[in-house]
């Protein structure tokens, strides 16, 4: 264990006394599997769109 000052009610900690620990490595595992799924959705629904061709909008000037 690292030693802690006390300077009257102020404590200072050594820069490693502080993790984020288990809580934060949850919240960014689930961040994590949350941006996985939407970016997954995403694509599902970008391949649903359908772009006109270059030959489609000809064809519908010709028309």
């Amino acid at each position: 264990m690292t030693p802690q000052w006390q300077t009257g009610r102020v404590t200072v900690l050594v820069a490693g006394d502080v993790s984020p620990g288990l809580l934060g490595f949850i919240v960014v595992a689930l961040i994590g599997v949350a941006l996985y799924i939407l970016i997954k959705s995403m694509n599902k629904q970008m391949s649903k769109i359908q772009v006109p061709r270059a030959t489609d909008i000809d064809d519908k000037k010709a028309e």
